[in-house]
């Protein structure tokens, strides 16, 4: 059993949704076709995948459900963070009864087995970033609540790894610690993925490696060049 995270799938299949990816690079081109080339090749039925976020670019679930119908008929289990372009996702109940390989995280834990659980939630930006405003601080800090009640879940589990999935990077520019970063190392988590990063002017803002006993790591598709990422 391994686990692997990719992000920001952004797929548009639905043909209501006209959202070409490739006008942002050639990292984009024919993204959908790469990455399930790559994740039919390395992922097998036994293995987990966390999505962190930005799944569909559909508004309205019935607009995204061919996108997350394509996500199920791929290998393994999946377990989905929400992103900021997730508008489609609602009740949480309601999407956890779609599919049974597909687990929508909120406010819960996803044990993968009895060693290994999967935590997260989407997260927002930092207040050290430029332009943070009162209105980022509400979001901000109802995120740190969902963050702390899905840590909690998995420590209700009795699993000793907790892995981390974020949307948003869970430290500004600077890469300094953070709210976000100071619960995970409270919570022990081993592992933390995040995307929303694009581009290689993006991805140097993004902390990478080690921070107080936490190995955080980006994973965002063109970051990723396409290729889930084995991380555990």
């Amino acid at each position: 059993m391994s686990i692997f995270a990719i992000g920001d799938l952004h797929l548009s299949l639905d043909e209501r949704i006209e959202k070409p990816m490739d006008v942002f690079g050639t990292a984009w081109e024919n993204h959908q076709e790469k990455v399930k080339e790559y994740w039919t090749k390395t992922v097998t039925e036994a293995d987990t995948v966390i999505i962190c976020g930005d799944v569909s670019w559909g508004l309205k679930l019935d607009e995204a459900m061919a996108d997350l119908t394509w996500v199920h008929h791929l290998p393994g289990r999946k377990v989905i963070v929400k992103g900021n372009h997730d508008l489609w996702w609602t009740s949480i109940s309601r999407l956890n009864a779609l599919f049974d390989d597909v687990f929508f995280l909120q406010n819960d834990a996803y044990p993968v087995d009895e060693d290994v659980c999967i935590c997260g939630s989407r997260g927002w930006i930092t207040p050290d970033s430029a332009g943070f405003t009162d209105h980022d601080r509400k979001i901000y800090d109802r995120e740190l609540l969902r963050l702390r009640m899905s840590l909690e879940a998995g420590k209700k589990t009795g699993c000793r790894n907790i892995v981390a999935g974020l949307h948003y990077p869970p430290t500004g520019d600077t890469h300094q610690d953070s709210e976000v970063t100071r619960m995970l190392s409270e919570f022990g988590v081993r592992k933390c993925v995040y995307g929303h990063l694009h581009g290689p002017d993006a991805f140097k803002n993004g902390i990478k490696g080690i921070l107080n006993s936490v190995d955080y790591q980006l994973v965002s598709l063109d970051y990723l060049k396409g290729q889930v990422k084995k991380i555990y």
